[in-house]
């Protein structure tokens, strides 16, 4: 089963889209503090539709807490600065799609001890993608590869 994990999300609406897409897909979603909102925050709430009850979300505290709910799960980061192209890595049921901040991205030890993926963008003076999008199109690639 594949999970999903936003690292010190920022914008309330971005984590709403996105934990409405893995109601969509039955997909876990694990939050890591701190965010940039309250979880109660009415832009996350509206995002999210009425959806809410069917997404199961975990709020960590920190990354050691993700990286032990994890249990050995392989975590596959999603970043500008990643070394293969999303649609050319090979994903496996159990893997962890992580996604980071709107402003930074993920931190550099999760990245430097990690397999790092990228989207890639035409245009080159396109900073990058959404981040409910990125998490979208990495999410759907992943289940795709693994038939679902």
């Amino acid at each position: 089963m594949l999970q999903v994990a936003l690292i010190y999300p920022e914008i309330p609406p971005n984590t709403g889209n996105i934990a409405r897409t893995c109601a969509a897909t039955n997909t876990h979603l694990h939050l890591v503090e701190p965010l940039g909102f309250e979880i109660s925050d009415r832009q996350l709430k509206r995002a999210g539709i009425d959806y809410w009850d069917y997404v199961n979300v975990t709020v960590h505290p920190h990354i050691e807490s993700l990286r032990a709910a994890s249990q050995g799960g392989r975590w596959i980061c999603f970043s500008t600065r990643g070394a293969k192209n999303f649609r050319e890595f090979q994903f496996q049921d159990g893997d962890w799609l992580l996604f980071g901040s709107e402003s930074s991205g993920l931190p550099t030890q999760v990245l430097s001890n990690n397999p790092a993926v990228y989207i890639p963008m035409e245009n080159p003076n396109v900073r990058s993608l959404n981040l409910s999008v990125s998490a979208a199109l990495g999410l759907f690639e992943a289940r795709r590869q693994l038939g679902l």
